[in-house]
């Protein structure tokens, strides 16, 4: 499918558009220059075709979580949320030139900085899990470097609340990164699946190619590559000069039962502290937020209230309109998959599977790397 061409970036007051960043089936982003304090940032714009209801608390509720997590250190800073002046929702967001999963397209990386990315990433996600939130898609294109040259943590586009251990209303996965039990849909997310997904990315790190996928590219369809996640079978790292010791670590965030994984991302994270320990490599510190500050202020994940200014320029009676809620009426709810650049997974008939991609995802990085942004490449 051809990609489209950008939407027309909104005029926001106090900001100078710059060029679009990437776009997506329900975003855009794009980069603009703010006047003061004078900074650029990444501008996630809603598109106009797909906004309803549960569009728009979906996007609340990731501007939600990240202003409620973006003073650690290891998750990026959101700067503003509000309604444009024709009515689509954006986010203003602290902008990094790359991602992870822009980089290990390039090599695998050391050891010693995957293990200080694991670390930093670690605190990140139990910061996330003490405020009830599950991220829902940990892989390399949602790791993002900050223009300190920091590792970050993106895209809380498809976060869902930590106490809804059932199916809920949103399966997510990112099929190579995806635990067995998400893609056998038997749940949309728990501590053990994002345990699981922070295991497959450091190995992806490490590999240069996501756990499962093989050397011949033909044999890396998305239904050959789930069966291969299902069996959960690890392969052994070190034959390629990878420490023994991070194979024990990884492997044991990558057991195919859950209850055999490490119980927390703290213990996930200290578990890597103690490979760069016997590894000759001073420990990253692992930052992790306290009970009390986890408990000062829960997110709601049932408010579906309009907040923000409400303005619109589209006439209700419209043939704008009219599509615009067509489209809306006809978009797939409920599955957000990732194929992460694999050839589709096709049905018995032999036609291939439509692959639906949900609000905050599916954004194709054109220049750079914009923060909260599902990549569509393979990594």
């Amino acid at each position: 499918m051809p990609k489209r061409l950008p939407s027309a970036p909104p005029v926001l007051a106090g900001y100078n558009y710059v060029r679009p960043l990437g776009t997506g089936g329900f975003a855009d982003v794009f980069l603009y220059e703010q006047d003061l304090p004078r900074r650029v940032t990444a501008v996630k714009v809603l598109l106009a075709d797909v906004i309803d209801p549960e569009a728009r608390r979906t996007f609340t509720l990731e501007a939600d979580a990240m202003a409620r997590l973006s003073a650690h250190p290891s998750i990026v800073t959101i700067h503003q949320a509000s309604i444009a002046s024709d009515g689509r929702p954006y986010l203003v967001m602290e902008y990094c030139p790359e991602s992870l999963g822009a980089r290990v397209k390039r090599g695998p990386m050391p050891a010693g900085e995957v293990l200080d990315i694991g670390v930093r990433m670690a605190g990140a996600l139990e910061t996330a899990h003490r405020s009830g939130l599950l991220h829902r898609d940990i892989k390399p294109s949602n790791l993002l470097v900050n223009s300190l040259g920091a590792p970050v943590l993106a895209d809380f586009g498809i976060a869902g609340s930590i106490a809804d251990d059932g199916l809920g209303d949103t399966l997510a996965m990112s099929v190579p990164w995806s635990a067995p039990e998400v893609l056998a849909e038997r749940t949309n997310g728990t501590v053990a699946t994002e345990v699981w997904g922070l295991g497959a990315t450091l190995y992806t790190l490490l590999a240069g190619h996501s756990p499962f996928e093989l050397a011949d590219r033909s044999r890396n369809s998305v239904d050959q590559l789930s069966r291969r996640v299902l069996g959960a079978k690890y392969t052994p790292l070190a034959p390629r000069g990878v420490p023994s010791r991070i194979d024990t670590v990884l492997s044991a965030a990558m057991q195919r039962d859950p209850a055999r994984r490490y119980r927390s991302m703290a213990e996930f994270g200290e578990q890597l502290r103690w490979a760069q320990y016997e590894l000759g490599v001073s420990p990253t510190s692992l930052e992790v937020a306290s009970p009390e500050w986890a408990a000062a202020a829960p997110i709601d994940f049932s408010d579906a209230s309009r907040r923000g200014p409400v303005v619109t320029t589209v006439d209700p009676d419209s043939r704008r309109a009219g599509r615009a809620a067509a489209v809306a009426t006809a978009r797939p709810v409920g599955r957000v998959i990732d194929a992460g650049g694999l050839a589709p997974a096709r049905a018995r008939n032999g036609w291939v599977k439509p692959v639906a991609i949900g609000v905050g995802s599916a954004v194709v990085v054109l220049a750079g790397a914009a923060v909260a942004l599902v990549s569509t490449g393979a990594l």
